[in-house]
């Protein structure tokens, strides 16, 4: 009796796993394929603002103002806000030198986080569509056109961006490039057929007079806002035309950073927006539940197909079961252990990306349970190659 018991736990959550990492895609392909709903696109110029909330970018402020001010867009209907979160260094300074009527600096003397720099800024912007970004990625120059050309449809409330991840130097920066990709799949098929969960962070636009004020300790900002304007009816959509470059974290420490506070936003997020949970109030019900939901309990399915597995051990089966787990974690160990060495092998970096990432989402639960994930973003600076036995204990 115990042996069917355990029998019958390991494939249901096996089956959940398979559905997790294949099946959604899968039936989220399918149904763009069978039942697509399409949406009016063609070139437009409203007037358009691109936010930016910086801190500390002293570095590369004047380069990303560069990268706005040269985009393919009329220059009479583009303007910039660069908004200094209590910035200790020159971002200000380096900011305000630039010599050109379209870019205005906000500078807020104390960091509060991002959400309550959005509350501030983005009600009083020029534009009529607002670009939301961050400082560290580039534009390509037709993004912004791309973008605003979806709003030629009334239904369209906002539209997120791809984020292109140039290719990895280290395991965990290969890791992170398949996950984009991955990610990107999934966005492109659920905006085919409705609207995405969420936006690219780095790159989305909104229609202004749809913001509304978010509570200011909000850590996935690019989540909630494109969800309520979901809320109010609207569409949200990705647009593989409009993208944003960025380089992959360095090391696995800076993945696994980025990733736990990520994901302690949608263990937040869930908590307080608990409507995404009902399907009589959430039309993107399904998707939420696939894309963001389910992958909050991936560790606890992994650990208990693990479990199930070793109690059934001794059924031919069930010790193959066992076995191929046991690959699985090994690859993950050679692909920490593989560090900045090249070439990165797919069947050692996404098995040590997969992990990387059910050990952040263990860590953000403990973080959102004790309240100990901070809504500001302090970035992390790895020393310069760091040896991999480093990486994996500071993680």
């Amino acid at each position: 009796m115990m042996h069917l018991a355990l029998a019958f736990v390991f494939w249901l959550a096996l089956l959940m796993l398979g559905y997790l990492y294949v099946g959604y895609p899968l039936v989220a392909w399918l149904r763009a394929r069978v039942s697509p709903r399409s949406h009016r696109r063609e070139p437009m110029t409203p007037a358009v603002t691109v936010v930016i909330v910086a801190y500390n970018e002293a570095n590369r402020i004047e380069g990303r103002i560069r990268n706005i001010l040269d985009l393919d867009y009329a220059a009479d209907r583009l303007d910039l806000i660069i908004a200094s979160d209590g910035s200790t260094d020159d971002t200000v300074v380096r900011a305000r030198g630039c010599a050109d009527a379209r870019v205005a600096v906000r500078a807020f003397p104390f960091r509060r986080g991002k959400p309550a720099v959005l509350n501030d800024i983005v009600p009083s912007a020029r534009g009529d569509i607002v670009v939301l970004a961050d400082a560290r990625q580039r534009f390509e120059r037709g993004s912004v056109n791309a973008l605003v050309s979806n709003f030629a449809d009334p239904s369209v409330g906002a539209v997120s961006g791809e984020l292109i991840l140039s290719s990895g130097t280290t395991a965990a920066g290969d890791g992170a490039c398949f996950y984009w990709r991955y990610e990107a799949f999934m966005r492109r098929c659920e905006s085919c057929t409705d609207s995405t969960v969420g936006a690219t962070g780095a790159m989305y636009a909104i229609r202004r007079p749809l913001f509304e004020p978010i509570p200011v300790d909000t850590i996935l900002d690019d989540v909630l806002i494109p969800l309520r304007i979901v809320a109010r009816g609207y569409r949200v959509l990705f647009d593989a035309r409009a993208r944003a470059i960025d380089r992959p974290s360095a090391t696995g420490r800076q993945e696994f950073v980025r990733k736990a506070r990520t994901i302690a936003g949608t263990f937040q997020l869930f908590r307080r927006e608990r409507w995404l949970l009902n399907p009589f109030r959430n039309r993107i019900w399904f998707q939420t539940v696939s894309h963001k939901g389910l992958r909050l309990a991936a560790p606890l399915l992994h650990v208990v197909v693990l479990a199930c597995s070793v109690g059934l051990r001794d059924v031919p089966l069930y010790g193959l079961m066992l076995l191929a787990q046991g690959a699985f974690c090994g690859a993950a160990v050679a692909g920490w252990a593989q560090g900045h060495r090249a070439p990165h092998l797919r069947i050692v970096t996404v098995p040590y990306a997969m992990c990387l990432m059910h050990w952040a989402t263990i860590v953000a639960f403990s973080r959102f349970v004790t309240g100990h994930q901070q809504v500001v973003w302090d970035r992390v600076t790895p020393a310069a190659r760091p040896p991999p036995t480093r990486t994996l204990l500071r993680s």
